[in-house]
């Protein structure tokens, strides 16, 4: 089989087409990079974002745990029931119970 040869102005364009493609493909391959590189930058910020903000509500967190005990110690409960609705203690009310002796035996 005879092998065909291609004229200089076909060969021309085949190459100024060859060209053109693969500058295209070049161009889209750097726009669809930035492209992901930007979302990719986007994400990371708002992960950071929310990192900090976790960590900002579990100091708050914390904080709040830490005033629960602090009062809800017995004496800062007695102080403030003192101080703030004027609430007086009584004196413990002892109880006697008196025993037969002769029933004591019994038993």
């Amino acid at each position: 089989m005879a092998r065909k040869r291609f004229s200089k102005r076909k060969r021309d364009i085949i190459q100024s087409l060859i060209f053109f493609a693969s500058t295209f493909g070049i161009i889209a391959c750097i726009i669809l990079y930035l492209w992901v590189y930007t979302e990719i930058d986007e994400n990371l910020l708002a992960i950071e974002i929310q990192n900090s903000t976790a960590k900002e509500l579990q100091n708050e967190i914390n904080e709040y745990q830490s005033q629960i005990e602090s009062l809800s110690r017995p004496d800062v409960i007695a102080r403030k029931a003192r101080e703030k609705l004027n609430m007086v203690f009584t004196e413990p009310e002892t109880l006697r119970i008196f025993i037969d002796l002769p029933l004591t035996n019994a038993l």
